[in-house]
């Protein structure tokens, strides 16, 4: 990134925002949280770089290690991560190229594919998930009460919209 503001762009825009619009305190908690979902996700990416993986596909890992017996439907897998169904199909093609995952067919439903994490994926879930707790998930700015907090403050959000 180029030099630091002198400012904070984000205030300037809400001061902006306010001489035209209402919902000040709302543009300003969105802008904000947007900004910072880059700087995280960023930040993710970036420390699982060596390891081959973006966050979604860590994440999709990380569902199947979860997993009673290591391997879910894909329709199952959108559902959990809260992504379009199109995108698990890319990141389990992607998982599968790498030999991280495998596909089969659902044993009991012929129509169902199912996505099986291999011995690899599991060595590579374990490296990747040591240096993200080791990086604090790039959330180093916050002590654990105030990531307690933040949590707390997004729940109802989430609720919602919908997720649980």
């Amino acid at each position: 990134m180029g030099r630091k503001l002198p400012f904070d762009p984000i205030d300037e825009a809400a001061r902006q925002w306010g001489l035209r619009w209402g919902a000040v305190e709302q543009m300003h908690a969105v802008t904000s949280l947007m900004r910072v979902q880059q700087l995280v996700l960023a930040e993710l990416d970036e420390l699982l770089r060596p390891h081959g993986l973006t966050f979604a596909r860590y994440e999709a890992l990380v569902l199947l290690t979860f997993s009673r017996t290591g391997a879910l439907p894909l329709g199952k897998m959108g559902e959990r991560l809260q992504v379009h169904a199109t995108s698990v199909t890319s990141i389990v093609d992607r998982l599968e190229t790498a030999g991280l995952v495998v596909r089969r067919r659902h044993p009991e439903d012929g129509r169902a594919v199912l996505a099986e994490i291999t011995d690899a994926g599991r060595e590579l879930v374990e490296r990747a998930t040591a240096d993200l707790v080791a990086a604090r998930f790039a959330l180093t700015a916050l002590d654990p009460a105030q990531l307690h907090e933040l949590s707390q403050l997004l729940r109802p959000v989430r609720e919602q919209a919908g997720d649980f």
